[in-house]
């Protein structure tokens, strides 16, 4: 494993990033998506990797759409 590999989340504060918690930080992921749902739908996106399973890519699909209401959602496929 490198040493340069991340092994916490990092946050970002008015001084920068800094480490915290996988509960602040999912905390923090997860008010991000719920105010842009209520600002408006249509400024979240989302991108799903080509590498990734097809489940996967549905499971990003129907949250962008279904949770979010957005249907911005893109990935590397079409390359």
């Amino acid at each position: 494993m490198s040493k340069q590999r991340l092994t916490t989340p990092l946050v970002r504060d008015a001084d920068g990033l800094r480490p915290a918690s996988w509960d602040e930080a999912l905390d923090r992921a997860a008010t991000g998506i719920h105010q842009a749902r209520q600002a408006d739908p249509k400024s979240f996106g989302m991108f799903s990797c080509s590498k990734a399973s097809n489940e996967l890519n549905y499971i990003a699909q129907k949250f962008a759409r279904t949770v979010v209401g957005s249907n911005n959602i893109d990935s590397c496929n079409r390359t």
